[in-house]
Parts: structure tokens; sequence; C-alpha cells
């Protein structure tokens, strides 16, 4: 049995833009929250004899005008703190404030500018960009010999339209969770960013390739029962994929600490993005750009 995908593609379209709709209304009205390596500031792990609560541990450093403080909570008895930049004698002082309330470890301790965290910021941004544009370009080139009924440089465009669609929905959840849960976008979260790219496009040139194959076998003929022909066949590849690599970040998630677990959380969600992304948009707008085509001739 073959599902026609293409079918029901204005659908898709409607899913999607209502998601990118609310990412943009998001990040709007809330903005991101970035982590200190962006920003600049202290950056202090600690491992207290008996845990404290967020609110005591504020309430205990409020006298050094220390700006906004963001208490991480990490194994049994420790905790990530951070806050505005402090020089040694006070990072000193805060550390024996602390001990006042309980016995205190200090793990770590770090201090990054403001100069350095914006030079990092724009580094990123930068990093993205090329990336998109180095597989647009990838893509286009990879597929140039099939340039009948669709232009090869239209699919490293359908790639890139499912590409920003896979980053932006993340970074939505993390504007609404930089919001109202404090969550910071910090480098671990842009590492799986840019992993959200390379295993989504992955995806997508799996199922053009199969679009590829199967034109240059069957012959041009009936462009959109061979994207479906060639949907149905990568399907069940897709799926497997994605379960296999879900499972894994769901475990790391729920057991790999604070750490890593906003990292595993961008990977689900960006992955599952990608899966639905590669299946639903990028092939079905193949086909939507053929007919728009068609239609002008």
């Amino acid at each position: 049995m073959q599902f026609n995908f293409t079918k029901y593609s204005i659908f898709y379209y409607i899913i999607s833009g209502l998601l990118i709709a609310a990412t943009i209304v998001s990040l709007f009205m809330f903005g991101l929250k970035f982590g200190i390596e962006f920003v600049g500031g202290s950056n202090m792990e600690v491992s207290f004899t008996k845990m404290q609560s967020s609110d005591s541990i504020s309430n205990a450093l409020k006298s050094f005008n220390l700006g906004e403080i963001t208490v991480q909570p990490t194994g049994l008895n420790g905790a990530v703190l951070r806050f505005k930049g402090v020089d040694e004698a006070t990072h000193q002082q805060i550390l024996a404030e602390l001990n006042k309330l309980t016995p205190t470890t200090e793990k770590s301790f770090e201090y990054i500018g403001p100069s350095i965290g914006q030079e990092l910021r724009n580094k990123t941004e930068l990093a993205i960009v090329l990336a998109l544009l180095a597989i647009t370009l990838y893509i286009a080139f990879a597929f140039r010999k099939v340039s009948k009924p669709v232009s090869s440089w239209k699919y490293g465009i359908a790639s890139l339209v499912a590409l920003f669609h896979d980053v932006l929905i993340p970074i939505g959840v993390f504007s609404i969770l930089g919001k109202f849960f404090n969550v910071e976008i910090t480098i671990p979260i842009v590492a799986a960013l840019l992993t959200i790219l390379g295993f989504s496009v992955h995806d997508t040139i799996v199922i053009f390739d199969r679009i590829r194959e199967n034109i240059l076998r069957r012959g041009m003929g009936q462009f959109e029962e061979t994207v479906n022909w060639s949907l149905n066949q990568t399907l069940g590849r897709s799926i497997s994929t994605v379960l296999t690599v879900e499972f894994v970040l769901v475990s790391l998630y729920f057991l790999g600490g604070e750490t890593l677990k906003y990292f595993a959380l961008t990977l689900i969600i960006g992955i599952t993005s990608g899966a639905y992304s590669s299946i639903f948009i990028a092939s079905p707008l193949l086909v939507s750009w053929y007919k728009h085509s068609l239609k002008k001739q």
C-alpha cells in the first residue's frame, strides 16, 4: 500500500507555518536568554554539605549587587551559580557568604568578559549561516545532473527551507523556556543546533537521492508519483533511524544530569522536526514548485 504524501501538502504547510509564526512571535515578545558565554559574567559551580534552595542562595548574595542570579541545581547537593562579572576579591567574599549557609566546596569558577561573549555570539551566528549556505550549495551541486522536471537549485532551496524550519522550532521552544524557566542558550545548545542541521540535511538528501534515482530509472513521467514512490521507499529507513537516535536522547535527557539535559532536549525537538520536514515539507515543496511551473506554462 502506497501512501500519497503530497496529496495533503497544504495541511503540512499550515502546521509548519503556525509553528514558525509562534516561534517568531515568541522571539519578538520574549527574545532569547543567553548564557554568560555570550553576554559575559561569572559562572561558579559549588557543592553544599546540605542542599540550599535557590531563594536562600539568592537572598544570601543580595548584598553583593550581582544582578540577576541564576541557580541551577546539579546532582544531590550541588549548584551552578551565574551572575554578573566580579573580581577575585568579590569572588572570595561570595564563597565565604555561601559557607555561612552551609559548608561549601567550590568546584570551578570562571569569568567571561562582555567583549569575549559578544565575539563568541557573532562567531556562532556566522557559523550557522555558513553551514546553511554550504549545505544549500552542496545539494544544488550534487543534483546538477537532474535538472528536469525540477531545476537542481530548487532541491537546495527546498532543503534550506526545511533546515530553517528545523532550527527555528527549537529556538522558539527555548525562547519560551527562557522566559518562564530561566533556561539559557549555552554552547552545548548551539552545538546541538549545528548537529540538527547535519542530521536533518542527511535525512533530506537520502530522500532526494532516491527521487533522483527513480527519475533516472523510470524517466521524468509523473513527477508527483515519483516523489510519492520515493517517500514510501525511504519511510521505514527514516523512522527507524530517528527512533534509534531518539531513544538514546531521551535516556540522556533523564539520566545525563543538568549539564546535558537541555543539550539532549534541543536534539530531541530538532531531530523530530527534521524527520517531519524531510518527509512532509522538503519533498512536497518540490512537487508544489513543479505544479506551479506547469500552471505558468
